[in-house]
Parts: structure tokens; sequence; C-alpha cells
């Protein structure tokens, strides 16, 4: 599959922004971000979002703990759910390429009250992701440069790649679109690379292991253990989204965003699954694993087959999967955020709608998603299990934004809307969205499924508490502070009028 770009002539390129522009200007806006990112950025930002590494690293342990070596195929499984939601979100984009992502698309497909609503959920749980993936990224500091990975240190690490993220994003889209590929670059080769050698020179096991749960789950249905294992892949398949939250920086949006979007699902979860099936391929304790005496096996694995040096080489490319991780999430929560202060929809908005006319970026939505994070980090020093907690409330809440939006979508052509973007799937558009909706829901209700009974009742029900605190929260602002009904940016415009 080529993702090379085409030459572009200085005449067609300026066509083309003149188009951009005049679409945006039909759809009611002016942007004032530059179209720097070229369709390998786009890309690249949406790869570096999903990060297989990241994600496959950081659950690495608990899943094939909880649900042995067949957790694997749960990236199949989802990887499938989640091409279906990013076919939905490609006609969306393609009709609507506005900075912002789920939150102007809500709007346009349903109306304000329930767009604010989407916009909330999804900003929240991007807060909570950043939040999630810097913190993962602790131990892994730790083990780079050879430090205790403490509580404390965790934590610190984590604000130290937080921070590093922001400035980053702070130096604008060229900026970002070069640290993007950078990141992408670094994470496929090492995955190709630590992948390979790991089923070259360091495999304890055949594929039958995949197949083989060594007792995962006890003596009840392994059924529940796999759905539990899971979390991994539902964890990983998310990202394709931020190639849409950064519409108004892309040329031709309509049709290069799409694409961007399906080969994130394609190359990102082929990545992810190699990833996964070398590490697992090359645990020689699996039982071990499963019965906690070796919690890290990652770290095992990659100290075995690499030795110290090569070890630290392999955990400096995992950093700088981390660190393009968490700056693609900052640019994706950060252009929602100041989607939301332009239309006017929050208090705040005077200060999230400002941009930076020399960096071409909004700086006080880029702090929001700076703050934000770091307060959740700071704050996790209470919990004993933090990042199982935040994570399993992040993907849930990415889950819920992405599903209120397909939702969305299926009323809308139920009303009469039919996509007119340059991506459209045809008579497939409502068996898509439905089938989309069906995995979406199934996927919540698996995430929110309590499975400590002998925890105390709010652990067990962590996730959907949450989830019911983030929405009522929200509703409650929206009968306080109801500034999205004066809000007079375009909204409801997908459903035909009669």
């Amino acid at each position: 599959m080529s993702i090379s770009k085409s030459p572009v002539s200085p005449s067609e390129g300026a066509h083309a922004s003149d188009s951009d522009a005049a679409h945006l200007d039909k759809l009611g806006y002016k942007s004032e971000f530059k179209r720097d990112m070229s369709p390998w950025a786009n890309f690249s930002l949406g790869f570096t979002y999903l990060s297989p590494v990241v994600g496959i690293y950081t659950l690495f342990a608990y899943a094939l703990a909880t649900g042995g070596p067949p957790m694997i195929w749960s990236l199949v499984i989802v990887g499938v759910g989640q091409l279906l939601v990013a076919l939905v979100f490609s006609e969306v984009v393609a009709q609507f390429p506005v900075a912002g992502g789920v939150y102007p698309w809500a709007r346009r497909l349903w109306g304000r009250k329930y767009a604010w609503m989407t916009g909330w959920v999804y900003l929240v749980a991007l807060l909570v992701t950043i939040a999630s993936v810097t913190y993962g990224s602790g131990p892994f500091i730790a083990a780079t440069f050879g430090i205790e990975a403490t509580v404390n240190n965790t934590i610190a690490f984590a604000l130290v790649l937080l921070a590093l993220a922001t400035i980053i994003n702070f130096m604008g889209t060229k900026v970002l679109a070069k640290a993007a590929i950078i990141g992408f670059t670094a994470e496929i080769i090492g995955a190709l690379v630590v992948g390979g050698w790991l089923l070259i020179a360091h495999r304890e096991h055949n594929l039958g292991v995949i197949f083989d749960s060594f007792g995962a789950g006890g003596d009840g249905s392994y059924l529940w253990a796999f759905a539990a294992a899971a979390l991994i892949g539902v964890y990983q398949y998310y990202g394709f989204e931020a190639c849409g939250d950064v519409a108004e920086e892309v040329r031709d949006p309509g049709r290069l965003i799409p694409k961007a979007m399906r080969r994130t699902i394609y190359i990102g979860g082929a990545a992810a699954t190699f990833v996964c099936l070398s590490l697992v391929l090359a645990v020689a304790d699996i039982p071990a694993v499963i019965a906690g005496e070796d919690v890290d096996p990652v770290s095992t694995v990659l100290t075995e087959a690499f030795g110290p040096i090569g070890s630290k080489v392999i955990l400096v490319i995992v950093l700088l999967s981390f660190l393009s991780c968490a700056m693609s999430l900052q640019a994706a929560a950060s252009r929602l955020a100041y989607s939301y202060g332009r239309d006017g929809m929050i208090m705040g908005s005077s200060l999230l709608k400002k941009f930076s006319a020399s960096r071409h970026v909004p700086p006080y939505a880029l702090i929001l998603a700076a703050i934000v994070p770091a307060m959740i980090i700071i704050g996790s020093k209470v919990s004993t299990d933090a990042i199982t907690k935040i994570i399993s409330f992040a993907a849930f809440g990415i889950y819920l934004g992405f599903q209120m939006v397909v939702l969305a979508a299926l009323r809308a052509r139920l009303r009469g809307w039919v996509p007119s973007g340059k991506y459209t799937l045809g008579r497939w558009g409502v068996p898509v969205n439905i089938a989309a909706l069906v995995y979406g829901i199934t996927a919540m209700v698996n995430m929110a499924w309590p499975r400590t009974p002998d925890a105390p009742w709010f652990d067990n029900w962590i996730v959907a508490l949450s989830a019911a605190v983030v929405v009522v929260t929200g509703l409650v602002y929206m009968a306080v502070h109801p500034l999205h009904d004066r809000s007079t940016a375009p909204y409801s415009d997908a459903i035909p009028t009669k």
C-alpha cells in the first residue's frame, strides 16, 4: 500500500487551498490554521495516537495474565469493529471537514445540545487518556535510566514527558507534523526490528500457543477471562479520529482524511498484532505471568533477547512512541477545545478560541490539554492501581464519544441524510452504521462490566460510575450555563429540511 505524497505544483496547491477555504466558508467558518500538514503527516498523527507500541507494551502484562495467549485475538475482533466506526467517520468528515472531530460532527448530524454532550464526554476522555499514556511511560523511563519505578518517580517522569509534548505542540503545525512522522518512523522500525528479532532468535513457542489459555480464568468459563483481557484490543484501536481533528490543517481533507483514517486502522492494527504476537511467543514462562510471579514480562523478554545495552536502545524507541502518542493526543484535545470555544459553547470560550498568529495554534486550548492531565497524574498517587482504572475509563469515554457520533449518523440517515462528501459508502451506509453501533455498545458493556466482586462496590463499578459522573456533571453544567443555546454556528444541517 503506497502512502507516498504525489508532487503538487504551486498553482495546484493554491487552487486546492482556495477550494478548501471555499468549502469551509460554506460550512460557516474561516480557518485560522495553516494547511501545512501533508497526507503522510496526517496519517502519522493518527498512527502515533493509536501507537501500537504504547498500547501493547502498556497492557501486555495485564492481558497475558488475565486471558493467556489467546487474548491476542481481541486485536483482530476489535480491529474489525473499529474499522466499521472509521468508515462511518470517513463519510462524516468528508462532508464536514471542520477542526475538532466528534463535536462538530455531532453538531451537524444532530444539534447543539447533543453536540455539547458528545464533545464534553470526548474531551474529558481525551484528557484522561493523555494522563494515562504519560503515566504509563513512567516505568519505562525508570527502566531506561535504571531508576526504581516508585509512585513518586512515575508521576515525576510522566509530568516531564507531558511537558515535552506540550512544548512540541506549541511550536505549530509544521513541527507537529515533522514530530509525528519521526514518531511513526521510530515506532514502525522499532516494532519490525524488535518483533522480527524476537520471532527469529528468541521464540520460545510455536503458533499453537495462541490457542492455549494456560489455565487463565480458572475453572469458570474462559469467555469471561477473554472479555476482561480484551481491554488490550479495546485500548488499542482509537486514534484514527485524530486525522479528522486537524481537518483544517490538511489540504483536500474530504478526500485525504478518510484514507488516512482507514490506513491508521490497517497499518496500526497490523503492527500492534505483530508486536503482541512476537512478545507472546517470546515469553519463556507464561504460567509465571498468569500466576503473578512475573509482573513485567515485557522487560523480562527485552532484557533476555537484547541484553542490558540492547534493551536500553529498545526502551528509548518505546519512549519516543510514548512521546509521539501523548503529543498527538494533545493536538486532538486542543483542537476539540478550540472548536468548542470558537462556537461559544462553554465557559472560557473567549480564551479557548484565541489563536496564536505566529505559531498557528490555539495556546489556551493547549494549556488546558496540559494542565488537566497533569492534575490527574498527580492525583493518581492516592490509588495503588491507578493506571488500570485510568485506562479503563479513558477507553470507555472515547468509545462513548464515538458511539454518540455513530448514533447521530444513523439517526440522520433515517431522517434523510445522504452523505455528499468525497467519500461515501453508498448503499452500504446503513448496514455499516448499524453494525458499528452494535459493536460499540457491546464493547462498552464489556468495559463497564464489574469483575472484582471482592473489591469495594465503587471499585467494582469504577468504569460505569466514572462515566455517570462525567455525564451528570455535563448535564448539570448545561442546565446552569446553557451557552450552547446561544451559539450561532451552524447545526443540524446534515438533515434536509422539509
